[in-house]
């Protein structure tokens, strides 16, 4: 069996175990039945197959000057990728700029192979039965390259302290037509919409548990998702503008939850409904 017939395969199961799981009775966390199918993965997360396109996309020259990432500077120094994203999001000097992963990888992709950002921005997240993208691959290369690692990102800087108080205040801003916040539902313990659990991400064990956790294989969609859809998804139910990839206002969220979380180890790619 071919790779590409075994993702597919793959994510054809894990979308029929997402229906199951979606027409099942909500008495308790999730009838238990996602923890059962969590359990029977074990180790064998499908985003295996994606973090290794990831480390290819890494390795692959590409753009107009025909040259791979692997001198990209994601904080540790060029090439140096393990503990990198466990240290994200943090300020750079070359761009005077506080960025989260994506931002720096769509700022590599430009200044080492020339690509255009609009090329990589226009569609950074794969629609609902897609096989992915670029950046959610990369990602997912990246998260697992700090796996184990504790969550540290930079708070040395004036500009990231910045960025923390920018997040925090974000996150408890309410607007739009239906007057929410990201707080409105996720700054209470042992809350839930239908089916879902609504971690605490004011604590740092509710931020720790989620955040460590991101990117994700989401088994209803086959595909594995990043931090920053995650919060494009966020806004898109708040019925806010659409976030743009490597925006401020992903990236000052993005540092409030990694601070919240910080010392807890990296476990992404993770598992979610």
């Amino acid at each position: 069996m071919g790779l590409m017939e075994s993702i597919r395969n793959t994510r054809w199961l894990s979308a029929l175990f997402g229906l199951l799981i979606a027409a099942a009775p909500s008495s308790g966390e999730d009838a238990g039945i996602f923890d059962e199918y969590r359990a029977m993965f074990g180790d064998d997360n499908p985003a295996i197959f994606v973090i290794d396109e990831g480390e290819e996309y890494w390795l692959e020259p590409q753009g107009p000057k025909n040259t791979s990432l692997e001198d990209c500077d994601l904080g540790l120094g060029p090439g140096v990728v393990e503990g990198a994203y466990a240290r994200l999001p943090r300020y750079f000097a070359d761009v005077d700029k506080v960025m989260d992963v994506e931002a720096r990888l769509i700022f590599c992709m430009g200044e080492l192979q020339g690509r255009p950002s609009a090329e990589i921005e226009g569609y950074p997240y794969s629609m609902r039965g897609d096989l992915g993208t670029e950046i959610e691959a990369l990602v997912a290369w990246l998260a697992d390259q700090s796996s184990g690692m504790p969550i540290a990102p930079g708070q040395e800087h004036v500009k990231e302290r910045e960025f923390f108080t920018l997040g925090e205040q974000l996150f408890y801003y309410r607007a739009g037509p239906h007057d929410f916040s990201c707080a409105t539902c996720h700054g209470q313990q042992d809350k839930r919409i239908r089916l879902q659990s609504l971690p605490d991400l004011t604590s740092h064990e509710g931020a720790a548990a989620s955040y460590s956790a991101w990117p994700a294989y989401r088994i209803s969609e086959g595909i594995v998702r990043t931090m920053g859809w995650r919060m494009r998804d966020c806004f898109r139910q708040q019925r806010f503008p659409l976030l743009g990839v490597g925006s401020d206002v992903t990236v000052a969220l993005q540092t409030y939850l990694a601070v919240t979380a910080a010392g807890a180890p990296m476990m992404a790619p993770g598992l979610k409904r």
